[in-house]
């Protein structure tokens, strides 16, 4: 079974490149999704006592949290060190399933996949790109977006053009949707003739 490793910075359009995979047939475990089912699930309790008040009816409040640990490299390393084993967790219970099923191909995403040493367990890298201009807009446009959150954020973040170089494969997002889908099936393709060939060196 391969294992490609999805990821990009903010606003690359890593989320719509991940569905598409999955529409192609792909099984996705998306690292976001695991840490939001267990912000409502065995993650609460810990978090609530690393960072009391964070915690409503049950379930992380997501703003609060973020708001304390955004900016602070000591509460993050903290924060990450609770949540990162339990997602790993989950991350290998997909990994067995898929096997399981006979899986040739399988998508792990995970937007800090370099930052947080997850490159290691893929077998090849996809990062989803976008020009900058483009980025830009798309993360501007949330609600409760501002221009200080987003450079925060992309402060943490491993610049795009290192993320490219490390790359196996790119898909540019900027082009439109089409284009991305075509770009997933040559991804796709790639990966499925990688079976018993080993880990592929990085495009340049």
């Amino acid at each position: 079974m391969i294992v490609l490793g999805l990821t990009g910075s903010i606003g690359m359009g890593k989320s719509t490149t991940a569905t598409l995979f999955r529409e192609a047939g792909v099984p996705v475990h998306d690292a976001d999704a695991s840490v939001h089912a267990l912000y409502a699930g065995e993650a609460v309790p810990l978090v609530e006592a690393a960072f009391p008040g964070t915690t409503r009816d049950g379930v992380v409040d997501r703003p609060a949290l973020s708001a304390r640990v955004l900016g602070d490299d000591v509460a993050m390393r903290r924060l990450e060190a609770i949540v990162h084993p339990l997602v790993r967790a989950a991350e290998r219970r997909f990994l067995d399933e898929a096997a399981a099923a006979g899986r040739s191909v399988v998508v792990l995403d995970v937007p800090l996949l370099f930052e947080t040493g997850a490159a290691d367990r893929v077998d090849a890298l996809v990062v989803v790109t976008a020009p900058s201009d483009v980025q830009r807009a798309r993360v501007l446009a949330r609600p409760g977006m501002t221009v200080e959150r987003f450079e925060q954020i992309l402060a943490r973040q491993m610049p795009d053009a290192e993320k490219r170089a490390r790359a196996h494969f790119v898909i540019d997002t900027g082009r439109g949707l089409e284009p991305a889908r075509r770009q997933v099936a040559d991804v796709i393709r790639a990966a499925a003739g990688m079976m018993g060939k080993g880990k592929p060196p990085a495009l340049r």
